[in-house]
């Protein structure tokens, strides 16, 4: 049974103003496992993209958790990981939920990340 299912889309230039104007975003947005992976990357536009990424899709299991963003959970406490193959997956603080399936897509001017959450 499906709990919830969130869609967020975001505007590369705008997550590139953040990080190149708020020295807190990055920290805000990002957990430290997140940071050492972008501090990998070389390229500035995919730091963006990864950037982007991660918000958008911290937004969508917001969205479909049903509580948004705020008092309940925050940016820190969902984490998105790459299972060996390479596909996005979602670790939140607290809780074992291995039934959420996420999926991230870039243009060269937007971000979307779909996530779904089914409980049995």
């Amino acid at each position: 049974m499906i709990k919830g299912i969130g869609i967020d889309i975001c505007e590369l230039d705008r997550i590139e103003e953040a990080m190149k104007n708020n020295s807190r975003f990055i920290h805000r947005i990002l957990t430290e496992k997140e940071r050492e992976k972008l501090d990998s990357i070389t390229s500035w536009k995919r730091k963006v993209e990864y950037t982007a990424g991660r918000f958008a899709v911290k937004e969508a299991y917001a969205k479909a958790n049903g509580t948004g963003i705020g008092k309940e959970l925050s940016f820190q406490d969902i984490e998105v990981v790459s299972h060996p193959n390479g596909k996005p997956e979602i670790l939140i603080k607290g809780v074992h939920n291995p039934h959420v399936f996420l999926s991230i897509s870039h243009s060269s001017s937007f971000v979307v990340a779909q996530v779904v959450i089914e409980v049995d």
